[in-house]
């Protein structure tokens, strides 16, 4: 992919809040930090199940984790306020459920955005159609979010993975946007960076994973569909929300700010894919050039992996935010 010919200026907004629908950690008592607002178990939503094995029948119904990622971001600008939701999760369910727990209301969502199709990322857009019939959304996304993918490892059988199906899309209303380039939400508060320039010698993609492609399979490494989303937040600066970030972190925010033409970025926010033996090692090479970007924020989630967390919050201090489940950002 050549560079980008041309900078594009995103305008910024006057705040910013997301809010974490799906991420693998839950932790009731993890405490607030910066513009981190968690779910307070004494004074959070007091909803309840039924129990046979608890005294007065009840536990509480808190918020799930599961291996996956779905923000909730609300932007607002000159007193316009857009929602829009970045991925939905693994589960049907898990998305919308905590969404029910956190007392969001699903019919909100103006648009959704899809960082790449692998199944970790698009499972919760069945139960939105489930649960709001026809769906008259955006869903914007890259063209090779379609593929059929399996993943080999070593001398194990490779395994397919779940695909989602353009056509039960489109039958529940979803409107398919799909670009490479990039591209905006809601008069240019929101970009989208479309296919990302592979410009790090060190991050190598998914390497195991192979596409069907002309009636067989072949590797397919790149995950070309992988795409991040970025805000300009008055006051703060460009920050950057990744899925699983295949494309590579570092990769992500260098072209961020290529496209942009700004020099620095504030927020880190997402999957970074550093978990296993495979991307471990890349982990000091990536704290080592993030640092350098000096960010304000560094929100690792989803498969960012513990090691990786452990080594950015010992690189960045204060400017590291772990995540969970139900955590506010203000920004």
């Amino acid at each position: 992919m050549s560079e980008p010919r041309l900078r594009i200026p995103l305008e910024p907004v006057d705040s910013l809040t997301v809010t974490t629908l799906v991420d693998n950690v839950f932790d009731t008592f993890m405490p607030n930090q910066g513009p981190a607002q968690r779910i307070s178990p004494v004074s959070g939503p007091r909803r309840t199940l039924p129990s046979t094995t608890m005294v007065d029948g009840l536990v509480p119904d808190q918020l799930i984790a599961e291996h996956g990622l779905s923000l909730m971001l609300t932007v607002t600008k000159n007193d316009r306020i857009h929602r829009f939701v970045f991925d939905t999760g693994v589960s049907p369910d898990g998305m919308l459920a905590n969404m029910d727990r956190l007392q969001i209301d699903p019919r909100d969502i103006e648009a959704i955005v899809c960082s790449h199709g692998h199944f970790d990322h698009t499972g919760g857009l069945d139960g939105l159609v489930r649960r709001m019939g026809t769906v008259n959304l955006p869903i914007l996304l890259h063209p090779d979010f379609w593929n059929r993918r399996r993943i080999r490892i070593g001398n194990y059988e490779p395994r397919e993975i779940p695909t989602t199906s353009r056509g039960a899309l489109e039958g529940a209303g979803f409107t398919i946007i799909e670009e490479r380039q990039p591209s905006f939400l809601f008069d240019n508060s929101v970009l989208i960076t479309g296919e990302v320039n592979r410009t790090t010698d060190y991050e190598p993609g998914f390497p195991p994973q192979e596409a069907w492609r002309n009636d067989h399979w072949e590797p397919d490494p790149m995950v070309l569909d992988d795409q991040a989303i970025v805000v300009n937040v008055h006051d703060r600066g460009l920050v950057v929300f990744t899925g699983c970030g295949h494309a590579g972190i570092v990769n992500i925010a260098r072209y961020v700010l290529d496209l942009t033409g700004e020099s620095s970025v504030y927020g880190l926010f997402g999957g970074f894919h550093l978990n296993g033996p495979m991307f471990e090692p890349l982990i000091a090479r990536v704290c080592t050039d993030l640092a350098a970007m000096r960010p304000g924020l560094v929100v690792p989630a989803h498969c960012t992996g513990w090691r990786a967390n452990h080594a950015m919050a010992r690189t960045f201090g204060d400017a590291y935010v772990p995540d969970c489940v139900g955590t506010t950002f203000m920004l």
